[in-house]
């Protein structure tokens, strides 16, 4: 069933050496369509110099990436990992000439560094190059890390959550209707004090919760929830036993986390609709 939406450009830029990184990030803005799309009617197109530049000559390949990928992005995720990357006439490497390309013209821009285990044969002059970079950007915003795809693309699923609510969008020329069954989770949390020590100072515990919402006007039947992954350190606190979440209804499903753990936090809803076994999992990170 086609629907409008709104189409918006995530450029992926990294130097040559994290390809891995590289799909995983555009693994994730698939999955995030997949999951998405219809229902908040936005469409995100990643960008990437090595599938989606075309072929032009007559200037600096460089220049080329920048008009056709940095100057035609929404938003811009840059990942590196031993590398820095080929330095450029403007700048220490092409993928620095990226972000700050981007960063001057007000786009969003997620920058994030791999802490996984050096390769054996790891360049040195372009480990500290990367070192200063990531010394002297830090003084300029928040920086992001991952050590595996997996917890890569959480990461970019929070980025694109953030960025949409940031972003104005306008409204699209047709409204998505809100028939049948339509959940969504939002992850909270609250620090609260639990007592006081005995030196007299104030402890606290963080408490987490996520909010189930019934957008549609059907109610949702025989409802469960669980989570998804077997190295989760996201733990349901709830009665297990089916549930109802009424037409317009929000159910707070109460969650602890243990240490460790190196899965996203992505919960699974089960329910039932017009006789129909459903369900769909949500990032809650």
């Amino acid at each position: 069933m086609s629907f409008a939406a709104t189409v918006l450009r995530v450029m992926i830029a990294s130097p040559s050496d994290i390809p891995d990184a590289r799909d995983a990030v555009e693994a994730a803005i698939n999955e995030w369509n997949n999951a998405n799309s219809s229902t908040k009617q936005i469409v995100l197109l990643p960008w990437r110099w090595e599938t989606s530049s075309v072929p032009v000559l007559g200037g600096h390949p460089q220049s080329f990436i920048n008009s056709q990928g940095v100057d035609e992005s929404d938003i811009v995720f840059a990942l590196f990992g031993s590398r820095l990357g080929s330095p450029t006439s403007d700048a220490v490497s092409g993928t620095v000439e990226e972000i700050e390309r981007a960063v001057a013209s007000g786009k969003p821009v997620h920058l994030y560094f791999s802490t996984a285990s050096l390769p054996n044969d790891v360049d040195t002059n372009q480990l500290d190059g990367l070192r200063e970079f990531r010394a002297e950007i830090s003084q300029r915003g928040l920086l992001g890390e991952f050590g595996t795809t997996a917890q890569l693309g959480h990461e970019v699923w929070k980025a694109v959550e953030f960025d949409i609510a940031q972003l104005d969008l306008g409204v699209p020329t047709l409204k998505a209707a809100k028939r049948g069954v339509q959940l969504s989770a939002q992850p909270h949390q609250e620090r609260e004090m639990k007592g006081v020590s005995k030196q007299g100072k104030p402890q606290y515990s963080t408490r987490h919760w996520i909010e189930i919402t019934n957008s549609g006007e059907e109610d949702a039947l025989d409802v469960t929830f669980e989570t998804v992954g077997e190295n989760t350190s996201m733990l349901l606190v709830n009665d297990s036993s089916p549930t109802v979440i009424h037409a317009g209804q929000t159910r707070r499903l109460n969650v602890m986390h243990h240490m460790g753990g190196g899965d996203p936090d992505v919960l699974r809803v089960r329910w039932t609709e017009n006789g129909e076994s459903r369900e769909r999992e949500f990032h809650v990170g």
